[in-house]
């Protein structure tokens, strides 16, 4: 018989009574609804499949739930999207962050959505439309299911990036605040293009089945601009960081240093673009760096105050 130390602490009893009932929970509801197929992954963590209309199919969504979750069954909680970049999936976040045991003990649910192997979570030519899926289905689910409240804030990595900033300017006032890590913020800027319909066909999937041609439908590229949208922004806490890449003089991997420097003078536009217009941001330009996960686990980091002070949450 395992023997359980005398000293162990209330905090570790409470802890393994919660993740107990989390479990007992959505065991007992895994086969109820169309968005209750729950399947646990962690003492905290399940995976939702959710269906969309809006994709035509159903998608995943990745939940950490607060500690006290099963207990404080009259609580709801804000939520923070995290989305995920070109190439990688609603596990990303889990699986190259220690963002479970960042969020333990704070009050609130962590959602990572689907955004298609592309991670470009916008409307779609060809037909899937994820910004519906993120912004209206996903907190829809949320509210009826998990006890969501309409507080939210939204956070990304590369195209994930591209994500929480385009979110934030054309739906004013959804998210509480937004940050960009290595985000593609100007779509249409000098080499940008080029980059977004490589990033589409690297997933055998035809460039214009997202926005159309970059030119015959300018029009269309300008509508899902993050820059073009700026002032939707306004009032909205900001954070944007972009590493200068190779053009920092960094050593180690060359692709992931080249797509960097590719994206740092879109970067640079469209914090200027916010400066023209008087809008406050908070942008963290640092030299070298690469498009990686070792450089946005510290962003996040350094943008989780204006984060949680956006979600109603002590640092």
């Amino acid at each position: 018989m395992p023997h359980h130390p005398a000293g162990i602490s209330r905090r570790t009893v409470t802890r393994a009574a919660a993740a107990t009932g989390l479990a007992a929970l959505f065991g007992a509801t895994a086969a109820v609804g169309r968005a209750r197929a729950a399947t646990q992954v962690g003492p905290r963590t399940f995976d939702v499949s959710v269906s969309s209309a809006a994709l035509g199919r159903s998608a995943p969504v990745r939940l950490i739930l607060p500690s006290d979750f099963a207990t404080q069954t009259g609580r709801t909680y804000p939520v923070l999207y995290l989305l995920h970049g070109a190439h990688d999936d609603y596990t990303s976040w889990t699986r190259e962050t220690d963002i479970v045991a960042f969020t333990e003990g704070r009050q609130l649910i962590v959602a990572m959505p689907d955004a298609g192997p592309t991670g470009i979570p916008s409307v779609w030519r060809s037909g899937p439309d994820y910004e519906t899926f993120q912004l209206q289905e996903v907190p829809a689910m949320l509210a009826r299911d998990y006890r969501a409240s309409g507080v939210r804030a939204v956070a990304g990595v590369s195209t994930g990036g591209y994500g929480a900033m385009a979110h934030a300017a054309r739906h004013p006032g959804v998210f509480k605040a937004a940050a960009s890590y290595s985000g593609i913020l100007d779509t249409t800027a000098l080499g940008v293009p080029p980059l977004v319909d490589a990033i589409v066909a690297r997933e055998n999937l035809t460039p214009d089945s997202l926005w159309g041609n970059p030119f015959l439908d300018a029009l269309v590229w300008r509508d899902f601009n993050p820059r073009a949208h700026a002032t939707g922004l306004r009032g909205t806490p900001l954070y944007v960081s972009q590493g200068s890449g190779v053009a920092g003089g960094g050593v180690g991997d060359w692709l992931p240093q080249a797509l960097e420097s590719l994206l740092w003078p879109s970067a640079h536009v469209f914090t200027g673009t916010l400066a023209l217009l008087g809008i406050p941001v908070t942008a963290h330009y640092y030299a070298g760096g690469g498009h990686s996960w070792a450089y946005w686990k510290a962003e996040f980091t350094a943008s989780w105050p204006m984060l949680a002070g956006a979600l109603g949450l002590p640092e």
